[in-house]
């Protein structure tokens, strides 16, 4: 996937086209008085009156039609409207309708105080441990104070999006690769914490930042990816082990309470032929030491004999 620029990221603010911005009702009101001067010229043009007196009253209410298309302003609920007067600010216009004087007033721009969003990010960035890595998040914030956002800076959009990527690069510099990682809501709160100082005096507040995607070097994915391969087989083997001598332990502490029980010994041994022995074809194979200790084989012998006298009923039963 591509990646975007930082110019193709960074949002952009158009003043010419909010210099010339007609709201609705102002066009609405001009069209209306238009079409009442040509009704009344013609009404008057029937009385037979002057046409210099028609032109001059046509001329009047064409200038009052003006006067409304541009005088007439609407700023929408989010809005507020930058007001200079030759130059010079007077004030903040909005929400709703105000007026302007034409010519003498205009609206270099218009501040929009919803909750703005902007993506930003760092590439080829090294960390701490001279590591380069992609970055990329997402900048939530606003304007709370219109006149410094329009008067202190030349374009607050793009300055709070280089303020930004400027912030997450002295982050990005001052962690290691590790901590990336594993501490995105520590970067997030570091990030937030330098963005707002440096927005701050323009008149923005950052309500949150948040890391949406770090980007390592394919090679080094690679080696950390056999290297938690490699801790996670070492975690088996120390499991492994643990259980061994968890084991071990048990059959210690077996042989204690056997040891002065010969009772439960023998219990035990008879128990575990049986086992072996009621399974169908099974072969149990019984250490020579155990046979003498525990008098296994006069058992063993016992259970040969009367499997033998089962043998020679059947056959004999077979005859």
């Amino acid at each position: 996937m591509k990646r975007k620029t930082m110019e193709e990221l960074m949002p952009t603010i158009n003043l010419d086209k909010a210099v010339f911005r007609i709201p609705g009702i102002a066009l609405a009101l001009w069209l209306i008085v238009t079409a009442g001067s040509i009704i009344l010229a013609l009404i008057f043009y029937f009385l037979q009156v002057p046409l210099l007196w028609i032109g001059i009253s046509m001329g009047m209410i064409d200038l009052i039609g003006i006067y409304l298309l541009f005088a007439l302003k609407v700023a929408d609920q989010w809005e507020k409207a930058i007001v200079l007067r030759f130059g010079r600010f007077t004030g903040l216009r909005g929400p709703g309708v105000f007026w302007v004087i034409p010519v003498v007033d205009r609206i270099p721009i218009w501040i929009d105080h919803s909750v703005m969003v902007t993506p930003f990010s760092a590439e080829k960035t090294l960390t701490k441990d001279t590591v380069p890595v992609d970055v990329d998040a997402v900048l939530f914030w606003l304007v709370w104070d219109a006149e410094k956002a329009a008067l202190e800076v030349e374009d607050y959009r793009v300055a709070i999006a280089w303020a930004a990527q400027t912030a997450l690069r002295e982050v990005i510099g001052q962690m290691e690769l590790a901590d990336i990682l594993v501490g995105r809501a520590r970067m997030d709160r570091d990030l937030q914490k330098i963005i707002d100082e440096r927005t701050t005096p323009w008149g923005v507040t950052v309500q949150s930042v948040e890391i949406r995607d770090v980007v390592i070097p394919q090679e080094l994915e690679d080696a950390m990816s056999r290297q938690a391969q490699a801790e996670r087989e070492r975690q088996a083997r120390v499991i492994l082990g643990e259980s061994e001598k968890q084991i071990a332990q048990s059959f210690a502490d077996a042989s204690e309470a056997y040891r002065d029980n010969p009772t439960a010994l023998h219990l035990r041994a008879m128990n575990m032929l049986f086992e072996g022995l009621k399974e169908k074809g099974a072969l149990v194979i019984v250490p020579s030491s155990a046979v003498d200790t525990m008098n296994l084989g006069s058992m063993m012998g016992m259970a040969s004999l009367g499997a033998t006298g089962e043998m020679l009923d059947s056959s004999r039963n077979d005859s």
